[in-house]
């Protein structure tokens, strides 16, 4: 029989905090005298109460603090809260989902990790400063990759700077990978604290996965100590130290990132699950500018027993700082978000995921390499149990929760997410009619070089290599099989025109010819 699932975090709905709310009785002795005369004496009785009221509660009003959780490589159907078929186990993310805001349609900044993440810290769309590939990542393909900016440059502004100016404690900890050198890691870009993050992309030193890790930035625990229970612990310890004053705690988890690594004990346990589970594996994707003739493999049906540990180790993590949230008694009081960088790992590096209905996963354009979990739970705004269908991205959470913070969301050029507090609260509407994408690389999962924008439930899809289009309409398609483009070419036409001038806005790059080579496709042409 197969042991109970676990689960840190209790289902219970947050309860509505009263902070700021103000109950006032007045007793008026009755007696002889016109009622007039008395409803005027009481008005100058209750005001100066009143504005005494407000003000206190106003000076007592507590900034909200914000945990927020990054899982690598973690795709939109790992999660029960978002596939009811999952093979995996996630009990406290999927209760985080039915105490706070799913929304069905969060977006990745980017189909690979480095360039999210810098949209994450600074609200930007990292086209704007070329972070457009994953540090270090330079695959070529029948051309050249566009230019690539390894690092995120100290005069950006993160989100963690913005909150420390409004007097905020900052915590790291996990995956970085937004720099080479020391100079450019959490410390140096507004956190007080980091925990793991430093140049690497994935937990490459010691034991891997377990201690001894080989983090320059984490000491290493007992041996055989498990990295994402680590993270957890430290996270919670920086949230018991924090308590009684505003913070941000950022756990970016290494998980579920290769190498393909697990508890024993969970293995074991997803072995068995596995062997009940029948049918094709594998099926066949498109070959972006192939060596060999052939299609790539994608991952049709979840059973890969050591993911599976991976992600239920990520869940219980989850769990463990949700769970110190509710004993510290600020589950009613801090809001939670958790999210992924890209979409998982289904045609290339084990392949051990899939994202089905989603077409491709990370490092494709797709809606498999982009669409991610994204859930928010904000005490006293968010209803429990509510979804938003309204398309969001990666970058919005910098301007959301510095503003909620009193703070103005400021950078170094434009900030590009919006404040999601009016879908938070219940609403259906945002200013942004559109969201961009920008990928002129060959990824190492195969995917193509291109650019994708999304208007309402169209999605246009642009190759780099040679400008062909693609046009879907995912309320009808959202595995991007049925492409539309020769049915509505002025859709095309409007769509693309737009897509174009976002890509002059953030001065995009492009890909490059190899020495006398042909020349790829530009914009406008």
């Amino acid at each position: 029989m197969e042991a109970p699932r676990q689960k840190y975090f209790s289902t219970k709905p947050p309860k509505v905090s009263s902070a700021g709310k103000c109950n006032l009785v007045v007793a008026v002795q009755q007696g002889s005298g016109n009622s007039r005369e008395m409803n005027v004496l009481t008005k100058l009785i209750l005001l100066p109460i009143l504005l005494l009221a407000v003000a206190v509660s106003s000076a007592t009003a507590k900034a909200p603090s914000f945990v927020l959780f990054l899982v690598d490589d973690l795709g939109y159907m790992d999660v029960g809260a978002y596939n009811p078929n999952c093979f995996y186990d996630t009990p406290n993310v999927d209760a985080l989902a039915k105490s706070g805001m799913k929304f069905t349609d969060g977006y990745a900044a980017n189909p690979v990790c480095s360039p999210t993440r810098f949209g994450i810290q600074t609200g930007r769309y990292p086209s704007r400063k070329d972070a457009t590939n994953f540090f270090s990542g330079r695959r070529g393909g029948l051309f050249n990759s566009a230019p690539l900016h390894g690092r995120m440059d100290l005069e950006e502004v993160t989100i963690a700077e913005a909150l420390k100016k409004k007097g905020y404690a900052t915590f790291f900890a996990g995956k970085w990978h937004l720099g080479p050198t020391e100079e450019f890691w959490p410390t140096k870009q507004g956190y007080d604290v980091n925990q793991g993050g430093f140049s690497k992309g994935g937990p490459y030193g010691g034991k891997k996965y377990f201690s001894p890790y080989g983090n320059p930035r984490m000491t290493d625990g007992p041996d055989g100590e498990h990295l994402p229970d680590r993270l957890a612990s430290e996270t919670c310890k920086f949230i018991e130290k924090n308590k009684d004053k505003p913070f941000f705690a950022m756990l970016s988890f290494y998980s579920v990132h290769t190498p393909l690594i697990g508890r024993p004990d969970l293995v074991e346990k997803y072995k068995k699950r596995a062997k009940k589970i029948t049918g094709a594996e594998f099926g066949d994707e498109e070959l972006v500018w192939p060596k060999n003739k052939g299609k790539r493999k994608v991952r049709i049906l979840q059973k890969h027993a050591v993911y599976g540990a991976m992600v239920e180790a990520m869940d219980l993590a989850v769990g463990k700082v949700l769970d110190k949230l509710e004993k510290l008694g600020l589950d009613d009081e801090v809001v939670v978000a958790f999210t992924s960088d890209n979409g998982g790992l289904s045609t290339s590096e084990g392949s051990p995921t899939s994202n089905l209905p989603l077409r491709g996963g990370k490092g494709w354009l797709y809606e498999g390499g982009i669409r991610e979990n994204f859930l928010v739970r904000w005490p006293g705004v968010t209803k429990p149990g509510s979804t938003c269908e309204h398309p969001v991205m990666s970058t919005d959470f910098f301007p959301t929760f510095v503003k909620a913070a009193g703070g103005k969301p400021k950078g170094v050029g434009s900030i590009d997410g919006v404040d999601l507090m009016p879908l938070l609260k219940g609403g259906d509407e945002l200013k942004r009619d559109a969201l961009c994408w920008h990928y002129p690389h060959y990824s190492n999962q195969g995917g193509f070089p291109g650019g994708a924008i999304r208007m309402g439930n169209l999605k246009l899809v642009e190759r780099f290599e040679d400008g062909k289009v693609h046009l879907y309409d995912l309320s009808k398609d959202i595995g991007e099989r049925n492409d539309v483009a020769a049915k509505h070419p002025d859709k095309v036409k409007a769509m693309r025109k737009k897509l174009h001038a976002w890509y002059k806005e953030v001065d995009a790059k492009f890909l490059q010819a190899k020495g006398a080579g042909p020349k790829p496709w530009r914009p406008g042409e």
